[in-house]
């Protein structure tokens, strides 16, 4: 499933980012790679997904959401 269809609350682990480059890159630089744990905070109401990594909370676009994969995983 991807971070946007993810449920609110719950923890994941990251699979894989299909974003393309330089999105992929600024997020890999915030610590969102693969195998790392993420807990999906929130959607907003215009669409940006809240989310935890690393002890961090950040915000994407829904748009930029749809192409992060996540997996319920053992751990996460």
């Amino acid at each position: 499933m991807t971070l946007k269809d993810a449920q609110n609350g719950e923890k994941y682990i990251v699979e894989k980012s299909m974003l393309k480059q330089p999105a992929k890159q600024r997020l890999e630089a915030m610590g969102l790679i693969e195998g790392t744990r993420v807990r999906k905070i929130n959607q907003a109401l215009d669409g940006s997904i809240i989310f935890m990594v690393r002890g961090t909370r950040l915000a994407i676009g829904k748009e930029l959401a749809e192409f992060v994969i996540v997996n319920k995983g053992i751990g996460a």
